[in-house]
């Protein structure tokens, strides 16, 4: 399954699975977009870069955080667009998609829903192997997104 944190600055995803009762981090990165681009251009690397990984992993369901409301109104708006465009993606792609709080996330991965992104972090280490360096926040909550996912759904994978 694929996970998403969605961003157009940042946009992290992950693929992950479960083997034999395990789960496994097949895959993640953080697609960054320079700041110095239109929202539009932003947006559109975004979604290729997502719309290329879903025909590559061919993932039988999505997972995506869902927006919290941000103090600036543009950002949000901005980060709703994003969402509606990696939404229609997966329609298009015919996968199916599910949406996790914040609070969902923290509480399936840390086991507290008002944990710190250190705490997560450090749990997701815990939780699956994670062999490269993580430069971004948002690659490590794509990654508690697709775990998320699957302990909620835990026939998938």
């Amino acid at each position: 399954m694929l996970a998403v944190d969605p961003g157009f600055g940042r946009c992290g995803i992950a693929v992950v699975e479960k083997h034999g009762g395990r789960e496994e981090l097949l895959y993640s990165t953080c697609v960054e977009t320079p700041s110095s681009a239109a929202f539009a251009e932003r947006l559109a690397q975004v979604v290729r870069a997502y719309a290329k990984l879903i025909k590559k992993y061919a993932p039988d369901s999505i997972a995506m955080e869902k927006l919290y409301f941000s103090k600036n109104q543009k950002t949000a708006m901005q980060v709703a667009e994003v969402r509606g465009a990696l939404l229609h993606a997966a329609a298009e792609a015919g996968v199916q998609t599910f949406e996790y709080s914040p609070t969902q996330v923290k509480s399936a991965t840390a086991g507290y829903g008002a944990a710190d992104k250190k705490q997560v972090a450090r749990m997701l280490h815990a939780l699956v192997k994670i062999e490269k360096d993580i430069l971004h926040d948002d690659e490590y909550d794509a990654i508690a997104v697709g775990l998320t996912h699957l302990a909620y759904h835990p026939k998938e994978g």
